[in-house]
């Protein structure tokens, strides 16, 4: 892992002209377009990158972007990488550990999602809190490398509190509904059955995905701090499951992406 950490980050830095980011933004399903409001100033796609696996999913472009937003420097992963894509957890997760040797302090992810709260609309835009790791697996799991992370990293603010409060502000001040609570992980890729919802629901999941919890929880290994906001793009409520495609998927958050945009542009400039 080290070796592979270390090659990567060298070629990296070799095609980037050593550039050196200190925010890491991860972006999920149909939620690219923030690589809009970066000033770029490299593009590396996953191919050309060594050890980086490639996202075969529609709607992750597969691209690695250096630059600037709100005043930071920042590389951004326009796609990310999935378990049910047949890749390791170890996989999923080496661009965080490739951040964290960049110089990253801060990741951002987002993620599209189904929402169990009753409370929850379509388009919700919904603060991360908090997870559950329902993937049976970890990324942590195996020798435990102690220049990476601790072999028992805590997880008691897994997502940053302060980036929370400060989130909640900015879509206050941008009359941005936003709520806030708890992202559950499963493998996929099917999405999830009535009975599926009402469990996670009664095990206090308010959403739940198939990305960001490997990311994240290596992440906190590595002793980054984690800002996590998702879009609720379909409702498993109990009583009312709605039937659900990728392209409806897609769709939503191509619609809501403007404002998770912008509440993350501003939090990257404030931090």
């Amino acid at each position: 892992m080290l070796e592979q950490i270390e090659f990567t980050t060298k070629n990296i830095l070799s095609k980037t002209n050593n550039f050196s980011p200190i925010v890491g933004i991860i972006l999920g399903t149909g939620l690219g377009g923030l690589v809009k409001e970066i000033t770029v100033e490299y593009t590396l796609p996953y191919e050309d990158i060594p050890n980086f696996p490639i996202s075969t999913v529609e709607g992750h472009k597969g691209k690695l972007i250096f630059g600037e937003l709100g005043g930071k420097k920042v590389m951004a992963m326009q796609g990310r990488f999935h378990f049910y894509e047949g890749y390791t957890m170890q996989e999923i997760s080496f661009p965080v550990r490739v951040m964290k040797a960049l110089g990253v302090k801060t990741l951002c992810v987002s993620n599209a999602c189904g929402g169990m709260n009753p409370n929850f609309e379509v388009g919700e835009l919904m603060i991360i809190n908090d997870h559950i790791n329902l993937f049976l697996s970890n990324p942590l799991i195996g020798k435990n490398e102690p220049s990476l992370g601790p072999r028992f990293p805590d997880m008691g603010e897994t997502y940053k509190k302060t980036y929370v409060n400060l989130a909640k502000e900015i879509a206050k001040e941008n009359n941005i509904k936003v709520s806030e609570g708890v992202y559950a992980g499963l493998t996929g890729p099917c999405f999830e059955t009535p009975a599926e919802y009402r469990w996670l629901w009664r095990i206090g999941a308010d959403v739940v995905g198939m990305s960001t919890v490997p990311e994240v929880i290596v992440a906190k290994h590595s002793g980054i701090d984690v800002f996590g906001i998702s879009i609720v793009t379909d409702l498993g409520v109990e009583g009312s499951v709605q039937t659900v495609t990728h392209e409806e998927v897609m769709h939503i958050a191509n619609l809501q992406e403007p404002k998770m945009t912008l509440i993350m542009k501003e939090l990257v400039k404030r931090i």
